[in-house]
């Protein structure tokens, strides 16, 4: 990343949760959602990511209850969820419990009844017959014109707004590649003289870390879907790791197996992976980046959240995955090898067309991952490594583990195996 921006210091070693507030709990309100920040405290989740929370258009609504993504203004609260005082209410308290809070950002369109659409019609596109419209074919939103500095700035405006009137930590910025990068520059420029920010975007185009702390793993996604349905060779996953690598010093990319626009329109993590689900969700955590997990994943969810209606998630009194996210978290968080400046070595394994396994290493600090991308049972692998030797605990059964620089490891289909020290 450019020497322009500094990254927050509590970015390191943390982990992302994606919040649809709307979705979240029969109330669907701030209030209500609130009263889960201790549960998620305890599974260690450190950035809370809410979804939009401003005013959803009501011209060329989608649904009944529209998208989230087709604002009506950009520094109002959307009162389904409640007011401002109870927004700053969730901020403060995310803040006492340890966590940061970041909202979503949309900043390449609009929705049809935006405020601005009356008071400012020169800020929007206009097709060749003066009407507004969105190029991507989405029907209940318009775009913004970057051409026009007065809207520029009055954006900028708007982001300084939440920073400064709530103390949010950061934003999500959606579909940031249809935005001007030039303009991410300056926004990013003028919202951190008021507080250093975290700044995720919702692309995967390595020339956005001139502005963004983290990028999204689309491609990565995709190819593991692939991978899992499809039987794609597993080196089709190295590959696209080995181009990430590529990126410049210190770029992180945000790994997923589920997020809100996947759970709705792609399918749920079961949908995708089936019983890989538990191996993919280990290597968001353990490769080198930033990990996200979407509301209800913990539970876990399977099914399909609707995108424009209200469909709650359904809590159970037993949160069946809480201990498991909660182990991978904390490893994250204490654990030097899965911070920044760990050398990373990927291992082999005698059956690399099935197996993934490597070592991070930070001084005496290490984390070794096994992970069987197969369905296959009683899959064989070797591996030997220099810096293999040491003594390990298994983070889900508490064993402690003596491993030498050669081992041999029996996997089951889909079977993860994380071993890290203790140091």
């Amino acid at each position: 990343m450019a020497d322009l921006f500094n990254r927050v210091d509590w970015m390191y070693g943390s982990n992302i949760y994606e919040v649809n507030i709307r979705q979240y709990t029969p109330e669907g309100t701030f209030a209500a959602f609130a009263k889960h920040l201790p549960r998620l405290q305890d599974m260690g989740v450190k950035i809370l990511w809410l979804m939009p929370v401003t005013p959803i258009s009501l011209e060329k609504r989608q649904g009944t209850l529209g998208s989230y993504y087709a604002c009506s203004s950009y520094t109002a609260i959307n009162r389904e969820y409640g007011t401002l005082d109870d927004f700053k209410n969730l901020v403060h308290a995310a803040h006492n419990a340890g966590m940061k809070l970041i909202i979503d950002w949309v900043a390449n369109h609009t929705g049809w009844d935006h405020h601005w659409t009356k008071e400012h019609p020169e800020w929007y596109l206009h097709d060749e017959l003066g009407r507004f419209y969105d190029p991507n074919g989405w029907e209940d939103v318009i775009d913004l014109d970057y051409k026009n500095n007065d809207m520029r700035n009055a954006l900028i405006d708007a982001m300084r707004y939440w920073v400064t009137e709530c103390d949010i930590d950061g934003f999500r910025c959606d579909m940031a590649h249809l935005v001007p990068l030039d303009f991410w520059v300056d926004a990013r420029l003028q919202c951190d003289a008021l507080k250093q920010l975290f700044w995720l975007a919702e692309c995967d185009v390595m020339e956005y870390h001139k502005v963004f702390d983290v990028t999204y793993a689309w491609e990565w996604m995709r190819i593991t879907e692939e991978i899992v349905k499809k039987s794609l060779p597993l080196q089709t996953k190295r590959d696209v790791l080995l181009k990430y690598s590529q990126y410049p010093k210190g770029a992180n990319k945000l790994f997923f197996t589920s997020n809100h626009d996947e759970n709705s329109w792609n399918g749920t993590e079961y949908e995708k992976y089936g019983a890989a689900a538990k191996a993919m969700a280990v290597f968001t955590v353990t490769w080198p980046g930033t990990p996200l997990v979407y509301s209800g994943q913990e539970l876990p969810n399977h099914k399909r959240l609707k995108f424009f209606e209200k469909d709650c998630i359904e809590w159970q009194p037993k949160i069946l995955l809480h201990d498991f996210y909660k182990k991978l978290f904390h490893l994250l968080y204490v654990n030097a090898a899965l911070h920044n400046h760990a050398q990373l070595f990927t291992l082999q394994t005698g059956v690399d067309d099935k197996v993934l396994a490597y070592l991070l290493v930070n001084n005496e600090s290490k984390v070794f991952v096994i992970l069987n991308l197969s369905p296959n049972d009683k899959v064989i692998c070797n591996i030997k490594h220099d810096l293999l030797f040491g003594d390990y605990y298994n983070l889900f059964s508490g064993i402690q583990h003596t491993i030498n620089n050669t081992e041999k490891f029996e996997l089951q289909a889909w079977e993860y195996m994380v071993y890290a020290t203790t140091i």
